[in-house]
């Protein structure tokens, strides 16, 4: 079996560990020593260090009392390392800092034109700003919603799970609005603005208008054995239906589902086999064009609520009879819904490490400094990095999400966190991260370690292949945030491995384990 460069996503990886803890190793090598003397590195986390997977790999730690300031230990700590979607401090983070964790998006439609009686006699426009959890993962508590294994990376390995909230719940409420502020009948028809930004990021769009994270969930639940399985698609949006069965077998039998693919006008195409004792499995198709896709949504949102729309509900999406952006935004509002507050939002990207919220950071900051492409976003996180105090020569980024290609020094890791912890909101940007051992990407991660609980981070993994060896190339296992030492010290830290490799899948779950296990020991030994 050749092993093909792949990126799996970290919620992912994570939730499908499947007990892998690694083990303690005897070594003919010297342990890899810190600066100040070998015994700065708990024996514990050396143990993880040196088993044979990491024969070849460089490990780089930071870690720091935030209230003295002392470093504790310094491995390889100023030399750069691909850091995964630990990188995603650095996008979040600088949200974070420009605009606070109470800031919130509103998405107003407009009017093109006047009310006569209760008809419009123009179009009702929507214009994208950003939101990207859209009222679709809002809890009745105001917080955000997520699973552990979030739909986002249903794909890759299996396990992924839905929230309850409705996905069109702002669109079923800004058709509500829309209603009640008198207007039954649109003669025009509804347009999407989605001119605030424009970027992709590993193929898929990132856009300023998102529905459902941009994502048709396809559920699959066996029936008896012999029968055809039962598909649910969410949303169920026009003109998207799906096409092909998947078959019910024997208890104990295959599942294997094909991720859902297209041959377009709106079918989605799915087969395979699941087992009749399985539970449902949740896979996940990403639209390509996600202002239509919105824009016929909100079309039946508004029937549903009573007001008729003129024009065919199922075009293509078109902005080019809209006046320019500034003068959309002088138009007369007729509905808005309002995002939650950016910390819960936050949440959900750090969580379950969504790779196009971190993104979509990035294009709303080089939509502030005034450039549509998304171009001047990461100049933007560098701008408001270095003026909290950042030595922003300890990063070099190609994108917000944590791709390949992307470099950080652990001690700028470090560094960045220190600036977070002396925030008076450091509280609630301590609560974005997963909780070692609790919820998130950390979830399964060291759960009956007693430093469970008391770390506070963001993961980072990168696999890839070597066709040479036949075997799995870790590229990246990171971690890094805050942690409650053993003692009731407050520390930061970065953990970085880089080029690990494992001959079978189970090195790559145990490797998301390893990490943790290295910040678990240095929480106790401190």
């Amino acid at each position: 079996m050749t092993r093909s460069i792949v990126r799996i996503g970290i919620a992912a990886l994570t939730a499908v560990l499947v007990a892998a803890t690694a083990t303690a190793c005897t070594f003919d090598s010297p342990a890899p020593a810190a600066a100040g003397g070998d015994d700065a590195i708990p024996s514990a986390a050396l143990d993880v260090m040196n088993q044979p997977r990491y024969d070849n790999a460089q490990w780089l730690i930071s870690v720091t009392d935030l209230d003295s300031g002392e470093v504790l230990i310094d491995l390889n700590g100023s030399q750069m390392a691909e850091p995964a979607s630990f990188t995603k401090t650095y996008s979040v983070g600088a949200a974070w800092l420009k605009w606070g964790p109470e800031h919130v998006i509103t998405t107003p439609v407009k009017r093109t034109a006047e009310v006569d009686g209760a008809t419009l006699n123009g179009d009702l426009v929507l214009v994208g700003m950003g939101d990207f959890t859209f009222g679709g993962r809002t809890k009745p508590d105001g917080t955000v919603d997520f699973t552990d294994l979030d739909h986002n990376d249903a794909n890759p390995l299996p396990g992924a799970t839905l929230t309850t909230e409705d996905p069109l719940t702002a669109l079923n409420d800004l058709a509500a609005q829309v209603k009640a502020s008198g207007i039954d009948a649109v003669t025009g028809t509804v347009v999407v603005d989605d001119r605030l930004f424009q970027g992709t990021l590993a193929g898929e769009p990132i856009t300023p208008i998102v529905v459902n994270q941009n994502l048709i969930d396809v559920l699959v639940t066996p029936g008896a054995a012999g029968e055809p399985a039962t598909i649910e698609m969410t949303p169920a949006v026009a003109p998207w239906h799906i096409v092909g069965t998947v078959a019910t077998v024997a208890p104990g039998g295959d599942t294997e589902i094909a991720d859902p693919d297209s041959t377009g006008d709106g079918a989605i195409t799915i087969s395979g086999t699941i087992a009749a004792d399985s539970e449902p499995v949740l896979k996940v198709f990403a639209l390509e064009d996600p202002a239509s896709f919105a824009r016929t949504a909100f079309i039946e949102a508004l029937v549903r609520a009573g007001v008729s729309v003129g024009g065919d509900p199922v075009a293509v999406n078109s902005t080019t009879a809209l006046p320019a952006q500034d003068q959309v935004e002088e138009l007369p509002t007729v509905a808005e819904f309002d995002s939650l507050p950016l910390a819960q939002q936050a949440t959900y990207v750090m969580k379950i490490s969504y790779n196009r919220g971190a993104q979509t950071y990035v294009c709303l900051l080089s939509a502030e400094a005034g450039v549509a492409d998304c171009s001047a976003g990461l100049a933007e996180v560098g701008k408001l990095w270095a003026e909290a105090g950042l030595d922003t020569t300890g990063i070099s980024l190609v994108d917000g999400s944590g791709l390949n290609g992307n470099y950080v020094t652990p001690a700028n890791g470090v560094a960045a966190q220190a600036i977070m912890a002396a925030r008076p909101d450091a509280d609630q940007w301590r609560a974005t991260m997963p909780i070692l051992g609790v919820d998130g990407s950390l979830a399964m991660v060291q759960t009956d370690s007693p430093a469970a609980g008391k770390v506070f981070a963001k993961t980072g993994t990168l696999v890839g292949g070597d066709a040479v060896n036949d075997r799995y190339r870790l590229n990246t296992k990171a971690l890094g945030g805050v942690m409650e030492s053993e003692s009731g010290r407050n520390l930061a830290f970065t953990i970085i491995m880089n080029q690990g490799f494992a001959d079978e899948i189970d090195g790559v779950f145990a490797a998301n384990d390893d990490v943790g296990a290295v910040a678990a020991a240095i929480q106790q030994e401190f």
